[in-house]
């Protein structure tokens, strides 16, 4: 077939269409976020029964047509299989597959987005690193990937490097102590592990996020941080979050 190609990426959701079909979800490397219709997907006896499911990572080869895409076949490197037995692991991926799903767009070069999700899927299965860790880690870099990330590194209004720091959610980063002065009302006081450690999370490559653990303390601050930042720059409301934090509470 003369537009049949292979992409590498994850399936990030899957619908029943039809009696036997199944419409799924892949965030591609190559083509961004693409719908492709997996036909005869549903039957007991397809060979696309089984790669069809979210968490799955691999190559598809899929049929390009005018208006939509045709999954072929498959070769599947990764399923994930840790976390389809997992509920809380579960649904913190279902949670991160949305955030990438959100931000991917098609025809986007999405190669940093998949590997992000990538690496925060396989973090999910190390037993080391705690999942409120990795899902601040997860939040804070994706949507430093989209362009919106916070100003960590110095003052956002005088450059400086050297005092000591507040954040601001609405100001989109850190100001010196100097700068802020007393008329920044959501002003943040950062331990200076925290501040660290959002340094390294924004500013690092996605293969060397998941290599730390912090102080309870430093995860607490992050976490409010976080959650302040996501709600005034995301604009999104994820069922899939509300059911994870059921579950983690």
């Amino acid at each position: 077939m003369v537009n049949q190609i292979t992409l590498t990426g994850m399936i990030l959701a899957a619908a029943p269409i039809g009696e036997y079909d199944r419409r799924v979800v892949i965030l591609t490397r190559e083509r961004g976020k693409i719908s492709a219709f997996a036909r005869g997907a549903r039957r007991p006896n397809s060979a696309l029964m089984g790669v069809t499911s979210p968490f799955s990572f691999g190559e598809f080869t899929v049929y390009e047509g005018r208006t939509s895409y045709t999954l072929v076949s498959a070769s599947i490197s990764n399923y994930f299989q840790e976390l389809r037995t997992d509920v809380e692991g579960a649904y913190y991926g279902f949670y991160f597959m949305d955030l990438a799903g959100y931000y991917a767009r098609e025809a986007n070069d999405e190669t940093e987005m998949l590997k992000l999700l990538y690496q925060t899927l396989r973090a999910l299965t190390n037993p080391h690193i705690p999942n409120a860790l990795i899902r601040c880690i997860y939040e804070l870099k994706a949507v430093t990937v989209n362009g919106e990330g916070p100003q960590v590194m110095e003052c956002m209004m005088c450059g400086d490097r050297e005092r000591d720091k507040i954040f601001s959610v609405r100001r989109g980063g850190v100001l010196c102590t100097q700068c802020a002065g007393s008329h920044i009302a959501d002003g943040m006081r950062l331990l200076p592990s925290t501040l660290y450690t959002l340094q390294y999370i924004v500013c690092s490559p996605v293969e060397k996020l998941y290599n730390f653990v912090v102080k309870d303390e430093v995860l607490k601050e992050l976490q409010k941080l976080t959650k302040a930042y996501l709600d005034e720059y995301l604009g999104k409301h994820f069922k899939s979050l509300d059911i994870l934090e059921t579950i983690v509470r």
